[in-house]
């Protein structure tokens, strides 16, 4: 239901745009949302946005950050620009709330 791409190895004060598309639902009709997951750790949720376009972004990630979505294609997308170290993970798509079946995720390195 969500193949997220986009992923990769970037440094420091890079970027990159994460792209996730969604199916077997009514994707205009539902909130989605980023989430990532380091080993050892919960699922962090990060970004999320509402069928209305309204956003909002985990303190760690605002500012930095921008969750878009694109109702034809059913896409989501998430602009990541000054990367950091920190922002190292396994990065998902999903609804908001989720639903019980997530995607492959997209791996983001940021390492010089």
């Amino acid at each position: 239901q969500f193949a997220e791409t986009g992923g990769g190895l970037v440094q420091p004060g890079g970027s990159l745009r994460l792209s996730c598309v969604a199916s077997g639902f009514d994707f205009n009709m539902r909130s989605m949302a980023w989430y990532r997951q380091t080993p050892g750790s919960e699922r962090e949720l990060i970004a999320g946005i509402t069928n209305r376009d309204e956003v909002k972004y985990a303190d760690s990630v605002s500012g930095r950050f921008t969750i878009s979505r694109d109702n034809v294609r059913n896409t989501a997308y998430l602009q990541m620009n000054s990367l950091l170290p920190e922002d190292t993970s396994v990065y998902y798509c999903n609804m908001r709330p989720p639903s019980a079946v997530w995607g492959q995720g997209t791996r983001v390195t940021v390492s010089a």
